[in-house]
């Protein structure tokens, strides 16, 4: 039985043999890798087309409604400011109205008049009250007003030219 050779022939025996092992799993790695980097190259050529034509679209959208957009966006601003400032001269003129309507009122008028322009009926008599610090004479800058004003100019320009300190 020396010369017996395993059962399904001298295939098998090789079979279990670490070199046809080796060469297998080379020839099985390799034909993973073969087939995935073709996957790859046939996904990559299908979105890379694709995703060009998308990017492109989708650029020339942004260019063409850009301009359009900002005008709109500045116009709604524009158009909030002159509902704002409508509101304020409505405003303004209800309180312009209120003061005509004051002013017609006799009673009103002459309070106004007596108040601004210090009037007094006959048989009255007038005061005007000074407070303390009205009284007071103003300080004087130096030199005053008792020299020509050339004086007062040269003056200046001496002040401006010292050194500070």
């Amino acid at each position: 039985m020396a010369g017996r050779q395993a059962p399904g022939g001298p295939r098998d025996a090789d079979r279990f043999s670490t070199a046809t092992r080796l060469r297998l799993i080379g020839e099985q790695t390799a034909e993973r890798v073969y087939r995935s980097q073709t996957r790859r190259q046939a996904r990559r050529s299908r979105l890379t087309g694709r995703a060009a034509l998308l990017a492109l679209v989708l650029c020339s959208l942004v260019v063409a409604l850009a301009y359009p957009m900002r005008q709109y966006v500045s116009q709604q601003a524009e158009i909030d400011d002159l509902r704002r400032e409508k509101a304020e001269q409505r405003e303004e003129v209800e309180k312009l109205r209120d003061a005509k309507a004051r002013w017609q009122d006799d009673k009103y008028a002459e309070q106004q008049i007596r108040e601004r322009l210090h009037y007094v009926r006959p048989g009255e008599t007038g005061y005007t009250v000074v407070g303390p610090e009205a009284s007071g004479e103003r300080p004087r800058s130096e030199g005053g007003t008792d020299r020509p004003w050339y004086s007062n100019v040269w003056d200046g320009v001496d002040r401006a030219d010292r050194p500070v300190g």
